[in-house]
């Protein structure tokens, strides 16, 4: 039988009898991690997985899915810059959840710990089965069309297939291997998304619009259509929890976890901001409304048709990075859960690097169903009301673990505690309001996801506690 080691040492196999409790999953105490001892993920290679899993496919097609409703510089600049600060809220709240359980996993080892390990079985069975699948399918399907614009012609299914394998293939080569690649593209990224910015300020023709408020701008921000254009902003800021689901990978992760999520976090709202001020500014509304490849539009206007194609290839490499950053973090909660639960042991089998082999590729072959079955707007609404849900959980965890776990060591604490939770709380439960109201079967498909997996808990758990009385424990 394959052994697998928990991360603060316990053997699987003496897990298996019972569901872990969540006196088991807390066990680990800041300062004791592998990663302390061992080196382990730099600060530097934390925050660029961080803004990795931001900027992605929401910065580059956002945009379309909200001017048609929203006409308004003022109004989208704002929109932007609440989902920015309602994100820095979420991660001043995750980095305290992180220094406090230092164990790799996200939601899925908090909620068992502060909750029941239900809820965290629940938020783990969306992870590996939509929360991670769904964001990479997205991706590589916005680099498809964003290829295409380079290379009319071009097979765009089969290139989004061929570009997660491919992504696939170098993170199962190791850790080293994949934080170079990781660290690489990050930087293009961050640069492309800083040149966007800088151009549109500087080139082009500007567009009639006014950043300034006015009359239409305060229907507008209380309307139905400025909550659900959260959802797309909401997702464009997702993955500021990333550096959560590796901290049994990182260095000093009491300190650099929190750091990292912030960091990345400030960083990412700017260049959000300004990215979308400087595609309002060099491209008309019209032009924009209902299109995915809302970045290729805009880069057209901005450096002209040949500048244009250019600029879809070099947003083909950003893509590429946030590809990279969920293949490296997603397989880790599955890693995780397969450690806890006899059933998912598979998935927690690594190779000699210490990479989740079979985790990595179970979630590419999830990806490339989604890229062949899935549309991106339903897929999109799908699985950003889900993952809110449990970002609200986990940070309205941070507030119940203050009052029935005081004792716990908490390396760091959440800046501006009660009311930056407090803050995200208010803004995520009113956004998913809305969400639930104008996206009904798309919502409801997502609860269903996370029913299904309450279901599978159950099962698991009644199959344990069977087992047991045949063996006569």
């Amino acid at each position: 039988m394959h052994k697998i080691n928990s991360p603060d040492g316990r053997d699987i196999e003496a897990m298996e009898s019972t569901a872990p409790s969540r006196s088991d999953l807390a066990t680990t105490t800041p300062g004791d991690s592998d990663a302390n001892r061992r080196g382990g993920i730099s600060l530097f290679t934390a925050t660029c997985i961080v803004i990795a899993n931001m900027i992605g496919t929401g910065i580059f097609t956002s945009l379309g899915f909200q001017v048609g409703d929203l006409p308004s510089g003022f109004t989208i600049v704002a929109l932007w810059t609440l989902g920015g600060l309602c994100a820095l809220c979420g991660a001043l709240s995750y980095g305290e959840l992180a220094a406090t359980l230092q164990r790799s996993g996200g939601e899925y080892h908090f909620l068992s710990v502060i909750f029941h390990p239900v809820v965290g079985f629940v938020a783990g069975w969306l992870s590996i089965t939509a929360g991670f699948a769904a964001p990479v399918a997205l991706a590589a399907i916005a680099f498809g069309r964003y290829f295409n614009g380079f290379a009319p012609g071009v097979d765009a299914t089969g290139l989004s297939i061929a570009v997660v394998v491919a992504v696939m293939v170098i993170h199962l080569c190791g850790v080293g291997i994949g934080s170079a690649f990781q660290n690489a593209a990050t930087i293009l990224k961050v640069s492309l998304v800083a040149a966007l910015v800088v151009a549109g300020f500087s080139l082009g023709e500007s567009q009639p619009i006014s950043f300034l408020p006015s009359a239409i701008d305060g229907p507008l921000l209380a309307s139905t259509p400025f909550a659900v254009s959260l959802i797309y902003v909401m997702y464009a800021y997702s993955g500021w929890n990333a550096s959560t689901y590796i901290v049994g990978e990182v260095r000093h992760p009491g300190r650099t976890v929190p750091l990292s999520i912030a960091i990345g976090t400030l960083i990412v709202t700017v260049l959000y901001v300004g990215v979308n001020a400087a595609f309002l500014r060099s491209t008309p509304i019209s032009e924009m409304a209902g299109k995915v490849e809302v970045a290729h539009v805009a880069a057209a206007h901005i450096f002209g048709p040949t500048g244009g194609r250019i600029m879809a290839a070099l947003i083909c490499g950003g893509l590429v990075s946030t590809i990279s950053a969920m293949t490296w973090v997603g397989p880790r909660v599955a890693m995780a859960m397969g450690e806890d639960w006899r059933a998912l042991r598979w998935l927690a089998i690594k190779n000699r690097t210490g990479v989740p082999t079979f985790a990595i590729v179970a979630q590419t072959i999830l990806v490339v169903l989604l890229i062949t079955l899935g549309s991106f707007d339903a897929v999109l609404t799908y699985v950003q009301f889900s993952l809110q849900l449990c970002s609200f959980l986990a940070v309205l965890g941070v507030i119940v673990l203050r009052f029935t776990r005081p004792e716990l060591p908490r390396p760091y604490k959440t800046w501006g505690y009660p009311i930056t939770p407090l803050i995200f709380l208010a803004v995520s439960a009113w956004m998913m309001g809305h969400i639930l109201l104008e996206k009904p079967m798309e919502s409801l498909s997502g609860l269903a996801t996370l029913l299904v997996g309450a279901v599978v808990y159950w099962i698991s758990v009644h199959r344990r506690t069977a087992d047991r009385k045949q063996a006569g424990l």
